[in-house]
């Protein structure tokens, strides 16, 4: 493939930008990410005329695919020609909240915001208000956005700043325990139940390789932070309104959290954020309550009416059934791929979202009858259950060199577009078609 265009473009970058992108992810291509100048259903064309299946979808919100359909085109367009912005509430923020809350079972009321990050920054502040407490309790691994309370790592007794730039102040109040260990979870109770504000957790660890919650983990959580307290904070910025369809993974999982946050999917497509809960919590808000949350742009009316617009299309076509019925086909074809060429590593994922993690070691391809046909959801019968990442250090012993600088780029070659890492998911959209999984399979099939 020809890449004179974006060695080009990715060299003007490097002089004007950080590490030549705007978000980090974006430079872990190597030797540099290509750049992409358009999008078609469930593909992107490149700077150099090369076209890829795109399974990234903007790392998440394009449930819909490039091509977004009339009825949501017509919106974004009509509310871009009617005026940018305001600075005053419009009619549209109101039905996207209305829509959110007839759907999503925990959600009494919203907040809308800019983005993912800005959603939980604000979440945290909140369980912070309304309960008195300073403490959060975080898993490991999982991602909450770039912000102070969760960039830390270590564990209950040793923990610092993952960045520079952030106080070790910040992190005596962030407390992180492994995903799926209940142990861990029920010491650092023990030790520091009567100040954790909030438990933030993702409903499946969806940015460090996928790992579902074994059977009654959420359950567990949501006992033990109603027991002393504390608020259940389900993170769904990624899994909002992709996994469990309308009624997000919290209804897939039969949790119902008391705050949760959204990005991604409820925002169409554009940068959005929401942070949505029992009232008598997110009433803590100012104006209504003495939490301060504000922003220039947060409700903006593009935003909302894409959102709006995505969702309604959602609910009244079979656009569930399509993601979710190529994503079963994808992690079944991937299952089978794997049991014969690769039997240690791991096919993960649920509705549309899939990955391969490269784990070291796996029953003997002899062993494998009963084993989850499309997907590990944590099953102990299934004979991979001892071998299958519980957590994020499981999945960082995976073989993550080799997944990024080996198999990413033949894949690439092959006009496969996959997330920038080991780590990252990958989602399917509307726009992708049976041919898409077709072509993508026999692409691992090659490359494995």
């Amino acid at each position: 493939m020809n890449d004179e265009q974006s060695r080009a473009l990715y060299d003007r970058a490097l002089s004007v930008m950080p590490g030549g992108v705007n978000s980090a992810v974006r430079a872990a291509i190597e030797p540099y990410p290509f750049f992409v100048r358009k999008g078609e259903g469930g593909h992107v064309v490149d700077a150099d005329g090369n076209r890829y299946v795109d399974w990234v979808m903007g790392l998440g919100p394009l449930l819909l695919g490039h091509d977004l359909p009339e009825p949501v085109t017509a919106a974004i367009q009509r509310a871009t020609s009617e005026g940018p912005m305001y600075g005053t509430p419009t009619e549209v923020e109101v039905d996207l909240a209305e829509f959110v809350a007839r759907h999503v079972e925990s959600v009494e009321k919203i907040r809308f915001v800019n983005s993912g990050t800005e959603a939980t920054v604000s979440a945290v502040r909140l369980a912070r208000g309304h309960t008195g407490r300073n403490k959060i309790v975080v898993m490991q691994g999982g991602y909450h956005g770039a912000q102070e309370s969760t960039l830390v790592e270590g564990d209950l007794e040793s923990r610092s700043p993952s960045s520079a730039g952030i106080p070790q102040s910040f992190a005596e109040h962030t407390i992180p325990v492994p995903f799926n260990d209940e142990a861990a979870i029920r010491e650092a109770f023990d030790e520091h139940g009567d100040d954790i504000a909030g438990v933030l957790v993702e409903p499946i660890l969806a940015n460090y390789g996928i790992v579902h919650p074994i059977d009654g983990y959420h359950e567990f959580l949501r006992e033990i932070t109603a027991e002393h307290g504390s608020l259940l904070i389900f993170d769904e910025v990624i899994t909002g309104f992709r996994v469990g369809g309308l009624g997000c993974a919290q209804r897939e999982f039969g949790v119902t959290p008391d705050l949760t946050t959204f990005g991604k999917i409820v925002g169409g497509g554009f940068p959005v954020g929401a942070i949505g809960g029992r009232a008598e919590i997110v009433e803590g808000f100012a104006p209504a309550g003495d939490v301060f949350q504000a922003g220039t742009f947060s409700g903006h009316p593009v935003t909302m009416a894409a959102g709006l617009e995505t969702l309604k299309f959602a609910a009244e076509n079979d656009v569930y059934d399509h993601v979710n019925g190529l994503g079963e086909r994808l992690r079944a074809g991937l299952t089978d791929i794997l049991a014969d060429q690769a039997p240690s590593y791991t096919v993960v994922g649920t509705d549309s979202m899939f990955k391969v993690i490269f784990t070291r070691e796996g029953p003997g391809s002899g062993e494998l009858e009963g084993q989850c046909s499309a997907g590990c959801t944590q099953n102990p019968d299934c004979p991979r259950y001892e071998y299958c990442p519980k957590n994020a250090a499981d999945v960082k012993q995976a073989e993550t060199e080799r997944w990024r600088r080996v198999f990413w780029g033949q894949m690439k070659a092959q006009g496969i577009f996959l997330s920038q890492n080991q780590f990252e998911s990958q989602f399917v959209s509307y726009g992708h078609t049976e041919e898409d999984v077709e072509e993508t399979l026999e692409a691992y099939k090659e490359t494995l």
